[in-house]
């Protein structure tokens, strides 16, 4: 089968070539799935650097997210059947014709969606559920701060929020991403590079804040939460130190926390897929939650795809098309 490689000592894009490699064999309680279409994230660009290396057992090909057609079963698996649409959260190996993943974390492709808009969903949306809803705790009526607001966490953490009957502040860098997060929907958009960002950001008296760019913002996001309030940071594009006020914190009941997804087990995964079908997918069949594809692209252009996610262009996810 195809799949993308990372040629070693190479840390560029243009590290990424297309190779025939042997095709996976799915383990007792996997499937096999023939992939369609499969999701370009931040993490993989990270992989790629060297920076971000798959768990223990985990393919070492890219690819977090995928969409297509179940192709083998393994051993102890229920409720699945070759034929079947899917798509599912991976801890590698998704840009490839086909891929292997634990069947808990295999979700049915929701009605009325593509094998391109399927693959954009499972990395986005696990991540927003796991840490607005459950550790961030997002209640209607409450008001999220996302920061990134035109990236595929932001464009889709916009949406969920909003469907969950919360207020929602987006927040990107220059006008003109400002201007794209308005026409997303949310009710507060602002400019992270304006000097009065700091205080428009307090203004806006967030309850959560779901945080891609880390230390940078830290000090600002801590003084903008309302008491009780609750950041949770998913990244650190600004830098993985900054400045906490912790007196700030203890007065106003604040909780700062952060987490990732991709080395969490396997029982974990599942859970989350479960709770993702019974809310999240009701909210995509209703069309309160579509993702925004903003390109698709054949398998073999993965390096171009990397090149447009870093040049920091993208509203919404790059797809690449097996």
């Amino acid at each position: 089968m195809r799949a993308i490689v990372v040629k070693a000592g190479v840390r560029g894009p243009e590290a990424l070539e297309i190779r025939e490699v042997d095709r996976p064999e799915p383990a007792s309680g996997q499937v096999r799935i023939r992939v369609r279409a499969a999701g370009v994230n931040r993490p993989d660009l990270l992989q790629r650097m060297g920076l971000y290396p798959p768990p223990p057992g985990v393919s070492e090909t890219l690819g977090l997210e995928v969409a297509g057609q179940i192709d083998a079963v393994g051993m102890g698996v229920e409720g699945l059947a070759v034929g079947d649409r899917v798509c599912a959260l991976l801890g590698g190996g998704g840009y490839a014709d086909y891929a292997v993943v634990d069947a808990g974390s295999v979700l049915a492709v929701p009605e009325g969606l593509d094998f391109a808009q399927a693959a954009a969903l499972p990395e986005t949306v696990f991540t927003i559920w796991a840490n607005v809803f459950e550790i961030g705790a997002l209640k209607p009526g409450e008001t999220l701060a996302v920061h990134g607001a035109t990236s595929g966490i932001g464009t889709t953490a916009i949406q969920m929020a909003r469907a969950a009957g919360a207020r929602v502040i987006g927040t990107s860098r220059g006008a003109a991403k400002t201007a794209i997060a308005r026409d997303l929907g949310v009710d507060v958009a602002l400019d992270s590079t304006e000097p009065d960002f700091a205080r428009r950001l307090a203004e806006a008296q967030p309850n959560v804040i779901l945080d891609m760019v880390g230390g940078s913002f830290l000090k600002a996001n801590v003084e903008a939460l309302t008491p009780g309030g609750r950041l949770v940071v998913i990244a650190f594009q600004g830098g993985a130190m900054g400045d906490l006020d912790v007196a700030r914190v203890m007065r106003h009941r604040l909780t700062v926390t952060g987490s990732t997804l991709r080395g969490r087990p396997a029982q974990e995964k599942a859970r989350l897929a479960q709770a993702v079908e019974k809310t999240v997918w009701p909210w995509v069949t209703a069309g309160l939650v579509r993702p925004v594809v903003a390109a698709k692209l054949p398998l073999d252009q993965a390096a171009e795809a990397h090149r447009r996610l870093e040049a920091g262009d993208v509203t919404g996810k790059i797809v690449l098309i097996a």
